[in-house]
């Protein structure tokens, strides 16, 4: 099955099966691994990407399904030149992360939190990344990365992963 869709910016046909799932088409089709594959059964969010504009796990989605969608992988947050997206640098910033794998994943998710949920407290933001697992951290620089992430999104002009 030829399935045409935007990835990072560039357009792409993915022939693949049917019952290809998005990540498996990321991973080994478009040989983009920097989506985690952790479960398999969309609980982790290891395979989180942005499908216009809104975060999936893209284990839980079958290539058919995205068919012209325009999707964003952490390979496509970086500018041009390097620079790390907003959110990247907080992770970096806060020690958000430990090992890691989860990292990918939870970077695109506090992507979307931050996009639809700008002014989100503590609370929330534990709460919306709930689909989101790590098993090295306690949360806490997680937590402190998506606040600050968030903030510097703001203040920054329109990021180009934001597509909602």
């Amino acid at each position: 099955m030829q399935v045409p869709f935007t990835i990072n910016g560039r357009e792409v046909t993915v022939d693949a099966p049917p019952n290809t799932f998005l990540v498996h088409a990321i991973r080994e089709h478009l040989h983009l691994t920097g989506t985690h594959v952790g479960c398999d059964t969309a609980q982790c969010g290891a395979c989180t990407v942005l499908v216009n504009g809104r975060a999936i796990k893209s284990c839980n989605v079958l290539v058919a399904q995205v068919s012209g969608a325009e999707i964003t992988t952490i390979e496509g947050i970086a500018e041009p030149d390097g620079a790390m997206h907003p959110m990247q640098a907080a992770f970096k910033e806060c020690h958000g992360l430990q090992c890691g794998f989860c990292t990918p994943g939870m970077v695109m998710s506090a992507i979307d939190l931050c996009t639809h949920h700008p002014k989100a407290n503590e609370a929330e933001i534990r709460e919306l990344l709930d689909g989101n697992m790590c098993r090295c951290t306690g949360y806490q620089n997680i937590v402190k990365a998506v606040q600050m992430g968030g903030e510097a999104m703001s203040a920054a002009p329109a990021q180009k992963t934001v597509t909602a």
